[in-house]
């Protein structure tokens, strides 16, 4: 195991967009202490920055800690030295999904906002380089989207996410020498799905209700929709209560990250001054995805839609950006190591007990 000090590892967080004074740090401690997450044998931020200014790389791999972290803003708010851990917890989280990422793409997109932009507008072009071959026949340009949405969902989590998360594994639990029993094995995976859609342990912080029922609505919302326009054809369908829970469903995707994005801009707390360009792309192209997937079926309920085919098209650009890039690459890849991590953490604590 390499232990040695890595003077350029500053350098990657200041790519991944940590550029607060992280090396005021003098581990005083007062950011572990106020954290309501830390617990015995898991004492974050504080451990996690050590690590960090000692250029401690493997270390850091092996650690699924940062992801326990909903970033409540307590630690950089009483953090004598302004050296803003919650800022860092989050740096050293694009850095893991970076680690995590086999084909390196995720490094490009965090590192570089013009390497996303170009392949966001590339995906764009191919839509419509689509659209001119189909001769934008509507008929057969929504049959191509709605078996697009399909494959997507099957290719990005067969080729890129299912290696993610194996190559997490191997990080957090293997190399990192957990020997758990088996039965923690089966425990683990049984309680990973209510930490993926309850993302629960986000009571244990303070003031954090109305932003966890926020975040549990978009979830819903996202998952119901998912399931709506692509296992139920949304926008082929002429069920009326598959409808009406498309409705229900778009419209919490994009009422609520609405007012994520206004949170965001006001900057009224801790956790919303500062925001990756990454942060951004992810609730705005969500939210994008959930109004014009609304009034897509809108229009196709006042008979708009086949004199207004460019909603569509703009749609499939969306959904086609954001299953192909932003959520294989993107921050939606929190949604799963979150809560993965919880799972291999209890298999730590498994080890030691």
């Amino acid at each position: 195991m390499n232990n040695r000090v890595d003077p350029n590892f500053k350098n990657e967080l200041y790519k991944l967009g940590n550029k607060e004074s992280w090396n005021d740090c003098f581990h005083c401690g007062n950011c572990t202490a106020v954290c309501s997450l830390t617990e015995e044998n898991i004492v974050f931020p504080r451990k996690a920055i050590r690590y960090m200014q000692m250029g401690l790389k493997d270390k850091l791999a092996q650690s699924a800690e940062p992801w326990l972290c909903y970033y409540c803003g307590d630690c950089t708010e009483t953090c004598p030295r302004d050296a803003n851990p919650g800022e860092i917890m989050m740096a050293l989280r694009r850095w893991q999904t970076v680690k995590y990422e086999w084909t390196g793409l995720a490094g490009l997109f965090y590192k570089s906002f013009t390497s996303l932009i170009v392949a966001l507008i590339l995906v764009a072009i191919a839509i419509l380089t689509i659209g001119f071959m189909k001769d934008f026949n509507h008929e057969a340009i929504m049959h191509f989207g709605h078996s697009l949405e399909f494959w997507l969902i099957i290719c990005v989590f067969s080729i890129i996410l299912v290696p993610n998360i194996i190559r997490m594994f191997y990080f957090t639990v293997i190399k990192a020498k957990v020997k758990a029993p088996i039965g923690s094995y089966i425990a683990a995976f049984l309680s990973l799905f209510g930490h993926m859609f309850t993302q629960i342990k986000t009571f244990k912080c303070d003031k954090q209700t109305t932003r966890w029922l926020i975040h549990f609505l978009v979830v819903m919302g996202y998952l119901g929709l998912l399931v709506i326009t692509v296992f139920l054809d949304w926008f082929g369908t002429e069920n009326q209560s598959i409808i009406n829970l498309g409705y229900i469903t778009g419209g919490l995707v994009f009422v609520f990250t609405f007012i994520l994005m206004i949170s965001r801009l006001s900057k009224n707390r801790e956790l919303n001054k500062y925001s990756h360009s990454t942060d951004w792309f992810f609730i705005i192209w969500l939210f994008l995805m959930g109004l014009t997937a609304f009034l897509v079926r809108l229009f196709i309920d006042i008979d708009l839609l086949t004199n207004n085919f460019w909603l569509y098209m703009i749609h499939l650009m969306v959904i086609t950006q954001w299953g192909l890039l932003l959520v294989p690459f993107g921050k939606w890849t929190h949604f799963l190591y979150r809560s993965f991590a919880v799972s291999f953490i209890n298999l730590k604590k498994a080890s030691l007990s």
